[in-house]
């Protein structure tokens, strides 16, 4: 299949011969003839087989033929709106006359309002900033016969939801919905069911397992050891590398510690500006920057084909992350690599994603770890008076010194009863008590009366001095 099959546009079919897209992938070959028809799509295939342009070329097509139709796709990153946006501006839409709009934050909201005021019809941008705008009453949604949910399962991971849902109460009901995903977990399913109508079911690919061209490898090492390791792999390998670790702050202290050691490295996650997004990701793209040091923000949308390793410096918090994170390389049929670090801390999650890639996995037992986990326990129930019976058996703590030397002398005592301890020993450690006479034997003092509490009334009874008045002090001058 060709392009140029396709029922669509001459103007479209130009710019896609401009824009050097040859021939499609088997997601845009089975759902562009479709969405083509004006059917609702479910589309899953892996990260890197060009859903996006599987629903740019209808949604084009659609504005050519209506005039006054416009459509709407929301991403879940501002990379990721960047890059639609960047295939639609490929496709020559200014050439063919329909105005455009990136709605993403970190940019400058005057450029965006100017944008909409010049009758924007095709609308890229992320769920928060969408909502900025329909707040400010400065986007209207009211004429999108067109709707595309890129990367669903993102959005959903990141908390959108409610945003999504408010923004299709803006959209008319009557409108061509597109749902794409990588993955298709049942919250997805179950928006599907609410939002789309009798959608068509694409899938290409296994959406579990990762490309095939690209060659995974793990390294097991101890956290300590993990930047030295990582300064080996990157002399030994050529081309761009792509690292994933876990947080922001990870990020930048090891581009602060590569630059050091004299690499080209920048670092890309949450904190940045969009500005610098750009800037970071244009010198990546160029060769400015060997290196790009990521968190998961950049695990999906980011289209280089230049990326030709990946290393996994941590494993990422979801399994499914781990999918997306090697997708990055082995883009467009190219062939790529992915390492992975893994620590002793790391094999609970590194099981969960051995199990997604292939279901059939077994966990594996650590024999390293069964050496330090020491003696089995029997399996003898607990006899709880036996123990308690053992215990008093060796109860020193009311017995003499003596007592207990001749016990660990002879290795035997003989078992007393409570009486005869009592006889024995008392109730005090204190061995010289025993040479004491009770209390009743000694003599009493002389002129001292006994006094013997008779109960409460001896309080009540008690005589009171009727003429009591406190002495006033005077202070003497």
């Amino acid at each position: 299949m060709n392009f140029n099959d396709l029922p669509i546009e001459n103007k479209l079919k130009n710019s896609i011969k401009y824009a050097d897209f040859k021939s499609p992938t088997p997601i845009q070959s089975k759902s562009i003839p479709v969405s083509l028809t004006g059917k609702d799509i479910l589309g899953t295939a892996q990260t890197g087989t060009g859903k996006t342009l599987a629903f740019t070329i209808p949604m084009i097509n659609k504005l050519i033929l209506d005039k006054n139709a416009m459509a709407l796709i929301i991403c879940p990153t501002r990379e990721l709106a960047s890059q639609v946006m960047q295939t639609v501006l490929k496709l020559n839409v200014r050439e063919i006359g329909i105005g455009n709009a990136l709605l993403i934050g970190g940019e400058s909201m005057q450029k965006q309002l100017k944008k909409l005021k010049k009758r924007a019809r095709i609308i890229v941008g992320t769920p928060g900033r969408i909502n900025d705008h329909l707040k400010r009453q400065s986007l209207n949604l009211s004429k999108v016969s067109y709707l595309v949910l890129d990367e669903t399962d993102r959005m959903l991971d990141m908390g959108f939801t409610p945003q999504i849902e408010l923004i299709l109460k803006f959209i008319p009901r009557d409108h061509q919905t597109l749902l794409f995903s990588a993955t298709l977990p049942n919250n997805i399913l179950k928006i599907s069911e609410k939002y789309l109508n009798n959608p068509e079911r694409i899938a290409v690919g296994s959406l579990s397992t990762p490309i095939e061209k690209i060659k995974q490898e793990t390294f097991q090492i101890t956290q300590d050891k993990k930047y030295h390791e990582l300064i080996n792999q990157l002399v030994e390998r050529n081309g761009s590398i792509l690292v994933f670790v876990k947080t922001k702050h990870g990020a930048d202290k090891i581009v602060k510690r590569l630059k050091y050691d004299g690499h080209s490295a920048d670092a890309i996650h949450g904190n940045l500006r969009q500005s610098k997004r750009d800037r970071v990701i244009a010198g990546f793209r160029i060769g400015k920057s060997r290196i790009l040091i990521a968190t998961d923000v950049a695990a999906r949308g980011l289209d280089i084909p230049l990326i030709e390793h990946v290393i996994n410096y941590d494993l990422p918090q979801v399994p499914e992350d781990y999918i997306h994170r090697i997708g990055r390389t082995g883009r467009a049929g190219k062939e790529g690599s992915a390492l992975t670090f893994l620590t002793p801390n790391d094999r609970s999650m590194w099981n969960s994603i051995s199990k997604l890639i292939n279901p059939s996995f077994k966990h594996t037992q650590d024999r390293q770890k069964r050496k330090f986990r020491g003696k089995k326990r029997s399996n003898a129930s607990f006899d709880k008076d036996r123990k308690f019976k053992d215990k008093k058996k060796f109860n020193f703590s009311k017995s003499s010194f003596k007592d207990k030397r001749n016990f660990f002398k002879k290795g035997k005592s003989k078992k007393l009863s409570f009486k005869d301890k009592k006889k024995k020993f008392g109730f005090t450690n204190n061995p010289k008590y025993f040479d004491k006479k009770p209390s009743s034997d000694l003599p009493k003092e002389p002129n001292k009366k006994e006094f013997r509490f008779k109960g409460k009334k001896k309080f009540k009874n008690r005589k009171r001095p009727r003429n009591f008045s406190f002495k006033r002090f005077k202070k003497k001058i």
